[in-house]
C-alpha cells in the first residue's frame, strides 16, 4: 500500500488503484501516517481530526472512523497488504513500512542525499535529491483544512525548501548552473527575503555570464529589505555583491560560497 500526503491525501492499493476514503477517514489516515509505526494517543488524534468542532463523544467517533478506515483499506475482501491499524490502550498505531508513506520516504532520501554530499559523491546525491523532490505532487495535505494540517504544511514546506537549496548547491558545485536556474528563480519568488537563495541565484547568474542580472538580484533584495524591513542585506551577501562587481576569479567553479551562504 502507498499513502500520499505530499498533495491530496490518498491511499493506493498495490495495484495502483486509488482507494475511496470518506473525508473523516482521510483525516484519520493523515493523522496516523504522519508518524507511521508510532503510537498516537487518542487525544492527539482527536485534536488533529476535530480540532475546532469536536463530536459530543470524541473517542466513540474516533473508534468509528478507525473501523471505517480498516474497511476502506480492504481490496477484494483482502486487507491491503502491508497495512494494519492496531488499537492499543489509549491510542492507535498505523503498522506500515514507513517507505510506503511519501513523507517518510522523502525524508529518508534527503538524509541519504546529505550523507552522499558530505562524502563528496555529488552525482549520487543529486540523484537522491531528484527522487525525493519527485514525490511532491502539490501542496501537502491539500484537501485537509485543519490547524494541525496547516502546521504540518509549514514544516513540510521548510523541508522542501531545504532540499531544493541543498540540490542547488550541488548543481553549482559541479558547474551545472544553467540547470538549476529555473529552480532558483522559483525559490527566489517564493522566498523574496531569503538571502541564501538570492546569493545562490546571483552566483548561478554570474557563472553563466550574466553579471548585470546577478547585480540586479542584489539591488532588488536590498531595496525590498530597506522598504519593508528597514535593514540592509547581511555581510555575506554584500561581500558576494562586491566580488561579482570586481569579477573575482574565485567565484568560478568550486567557490566555497555555494555551500556556505
Amino acid at each position: 500500500m502507498e499513502i500520499q500526503l505530499l498533495g491530496c491525501v490518498e491511499a493506493r492499493a498495490r495495484s495502483g488503484d486509488k482507494l475511496p476514503l470518506p473525508h473523516g477517514t482521510k483525516l484519520l489516515l493523515a493523522a496516523l501516517a504522519w508518524t507511521p509505526g508510532a503510537f498516537v494517543a487518542d487525544e492527539t488524534l482527536i485534536e488533529r481530526v476535530w480540532q475546532e468542532r469536536r463530536p459530543q463523544h470524541p473517542r466513540d467517533a474516533l473508534y468509528i472512523q478507525a473501523t471505517r478506515l480498516r474497511k476502506a483499506l480492504r481490496a477484494d475482501g483482502q486487507l491491503t497488504e502491508g497495512f494494519e491499524l492496531i488499537r492499543k490502550r489509549g491510542g492507535y498505531v498505523l503498522a506500515i513500512d514507513e517507505r510506503c508513506v511519501d513523507t517518510a520516504r522523502f525524508r529518508a532520501l534527503v538524509r541519504q542525499a546529505q550523507q552522499e554530499a558530505r562524502s563528496s559523491d555529488t552525482e549520487t546525491a543529486l540523484g537522491l535529491y531528484a527522487r525525493a523532490l519527485e514525490l511532491w505532487r502539490g501542496e501537502p495535505l491539500s484537501d485537509v483544512r485543519t490547524a494541525w494540517a496547516e502546521s504540518t504544511r509549514v514544516t513540510l514546506r521548510r523541508e522542501h525548501r531545504e532540499a531544493l537549496v541543498g540540490s542547488t548547491e550541488l548543481y553549482l558545485r559541479v558547474g551545472r548552473h544553467e540547470e538549476c536556474l529555473p529552480q532558483l528563480h522559483w525559490l527566489a519568488e517564493m522566498h523574496p527575503f531569503d538571502e541564501k537563495v538570492t546569493g545562490l541565484l546571483m552566483l548561478a547568474l554570474h557563472r553563466g555570464g550574466r553579471q548585470a542580472d546577478a547585480l540586479d538580484c542584489f539591488q532588488l533584495l536590498r531595496l525590498r529589505m530597506i522598504d519593508l524591513l528597514g535593514c540592509e542585506p547581511g555581510p555575506e551577501l554584500r561581500s558576494l555583491h562586491e566580488r561579482i562587481l570586481a569579477r573575482d576569479p574565485r567565484l568560478r567553479l568550486g567557490s566555497a560560497y555555494a555551500t556556505s551562504v
